[in-house]
């Protein structure tokens, strides 16, 4: 049965049904995650929570290493991931305290993330048309609908470099191109989840407009305001998932890999067997 892991803020950890919390820590080839992790049970099921940006919120988005992160996730026999997230909005609908559950990314980083679990020895190629799992997002969509929440249950979310905020400019730019949110951390995790055949799926909890939109300008402010009611939000609906969760994975994201590591077998290193076993073993 595949545990669930949870990336997001410090604040859902502080869950009062959590059974048996453990803080452990966890080596990577990759070097160092976030974080320790916390192992826990949560409605009869193992979850396993990592705070994204370090306790005490330490780390930049591009400081993050989601290669460590996910490769850590997939060693503690994490099978699905919910990334809590917050987001600012690019379309009057979707409005502050919303919550979205995006189906597409674009990304806008400079590129100096590490975002793939490949390389150095090894090349693989995986399909990321559809970047998350429709399973694990059909269920947290349900669970806000249940829960009465506004939800919405697609939407592209714009992954930008920051760390500081859009300009107005760059702000209706990618509302002209269509996009719906907004956000500095998601688009990597996706990637490398995908490599590490994990399922997974965004979380958005939208505190503000973005700049493009009159009421007022982002600050941090208001942001942490309504991230802080948003918390409360996250932790019931990924409450109102557990006993739904499916203990055996059929979707595409299980088997990403099967046809996407290009290097031949014979001239995979030793080394790079050894670091990638947990990823790749079962195709080689």
């Amino acid at each position: 049965m595949p545990k669930l892991g949870i990336i997001g803020g410090s604040g859902l950890y502080d869950m009062q049904a959590l059974d048996g919390p453990e803080w452990v820590d966890v080596r990577t080839p990759f070097g160092e995650p976030s974080d320790k992790f916390l192992i826990a049970g949560l409605s009869g099921r193992e979850i396993v929570f990592l705070p994204r940006h370090g306790k005490g919120h330490r780390l930049l988005p591009k400081e993050l290493n989601c290669a460590a992160n996910i490769y850590a996730m997939k060693k503690l026999g994490v099978g699905m991931i919910v990334s809590v997230s917050a987001v600012g909005s690019l379309r009057q609908e979707i409005r502050p305290m919303d919550i979205v559950i995006p189906d597409q990314y674009v990304d806008r980083t400079n590129q100096a993330r590490v975002n793939t679990l490949f390389g150095n020895g090894i090349a693989a190629h995986i399909t990321f048309a559809e970047p998350v799992c429709p399973v694990l997002s059909k269920l947290l969509f349900d669970a806000a609908e249940e829960l009465g929440l506004s939800a919405h249950a697609c939407g592209t979310y714009l992954n930008m470099e920051g760390p500081s905020f859009s300009t107005r400019a760059e702000s209706n730019l990618y509302r002209s191109w269509g996009m719906d949110i907004i956000g500095m951390t998601n688009l990597s995790e996706a990637r490398c989840a995908r490599e590490a055949e994990i399922c997974y799926a965004t979380l958005a909890m939208v505190t503000d407009y973005d700049c493009w939109h009159e009421s007022d300008d982002v600050s941090v402010d208001i942001i942490i305001q309504n991230l802080l009611k948003n918390i409360d939000n996250a932790k019931m609906i990924l409450n109102a998932i557990m006993p739904e969760l499916p203990e055996k994975r059929t979707c595409l994201c299980a088997t990403a890999l099967k046809d996407a590591i290009i290097t031949r077998p014979e001239f995979i290193s030793a080394d790079a067997r050894k670091r990638l076993d947990i990823i790749i073993g079962k195709y080689l």
